[in-house]
């Protein structure tokens, strides 16, 4: 496997980006993730997406970072958030995820972040068990567009050099 850094925008991301929205509609019997987002959010220093590919030059993984100052969604200054982490089904297990999420939480604190965060919600516990191996704890309050729904989970972890 070969993670890469590519566009938000890039063909690859934007099939991974319509996987995954299906896979929120499906859980959530709704239309997906509605945050608003473009390529630019993603783009470095603000900023990073990733793809996974497998050694047939298929992408099977995603994930990205954008920064935030404080503002009235309730993020902080030096916030990197977490968007769009998703593995395909055919290779999950693998350890991908977890390979993203190191990498993007490295990039973002080599990029001045002081602490990431990410919203997820009841209906992916698998995401959940990640976030919580790997040092994410429930934040103190909830942020976001999800911010009111009852199944939206928030976490945060510092980013310590």
């Amino acid at each position: 496997m070969e993670i890469r850094r590519v566009a938000y925008d890039h063909p690859d991301a934007v099939k991974l980006n319509d996987r995954v929205q299906l896979e929120y509609a499906e859980r959530y019997g709704d239309e997906g993730d509605i945050t608003p987002l473009d390529a630019e959010m993603f783009r470095p220093p603000n900023g990073q997406y990733l793809i996974a590919y497998d050694e047939h030059d298929t992408p099977v993984a995603t994930g990205g970072w954008r920064g935030h100052v404080a503002n009235d969604e309730g993020y902080a200054d030096g916030d990197a958030e977490l968007k769009r982490m998703y593995v395909t089904p055919e290779a999950r297990g693998l350890g991908l995820a977890r390979r993203i999420l190191r990498a993007l939480e490295e990039d973002a604190r080599e990029a001045g972040r002081t602490r990431m965060v990410l919203e997820t919600g009841t209906e992916q516990p698998e995401a959940v068990a990640l976030y919580e191996s790997s040092g994410y704890t429930p934040a103190e309050a909830k942020f976001g567009l999800y911010r009111f729904t009852e199944l939206s989970r928030c976490f945060t972890k510092p980013l310590r050099r």
